[in-house]
């Protein structure tokens, strides 16, 4: 499942720049004052407006599911699978069977713990 999310991923990173290529709708209708333009009836200050707004938007999107996709790919931070699920018992045990604690420095903590 996890390569088929890279998978995707990388292939819309890899085709967005082709998406700047793309003509509006009638070819350049549009460009050098062919069409609807600021001076032509436009939007007017519309355009300096939510044009460089929609950009940061879009750029936060996208980073934004980047950064969801390398952390569901990435696992729980901060734990290693070693340590997953155990408990202060089980460390508690396994320095009594390493000999690190005595027996009753063992019997002490582990009543402490309520074990």
């Amino acid at each position: 499942m996890k390569t088929v999310v890279v998978r995707i991923a990388a292939a819309a990173l890899a085709l967005a720049p082709f998406a700047a290529l793309a003509a509006p709708a009638g070819g350049r209708e549009g460009y050098y004052g062919h069409g609807p333009m600021m001076w032509d009836g436009g939007w007017g200050w519309g355009h300096l407006i939510f044009g460089p707004l929609t950009m940061i938007l879009v750029i936060a999107a996208v980073v934004g599911v980047v950064v969801l996709v390398v952390r569901w790919l990435g696992g729980p931070v901060g734990t290693s699978p070693s340590a997953r699920g155990r408990t202060a018992l089980d460390i508690l045990e396994e320095r009594y069977a390493k000999g690190e604690i005595d027996t009753k420095e063992f019997e002490e903590r582990k009543k402490a713990l309520g074990g």
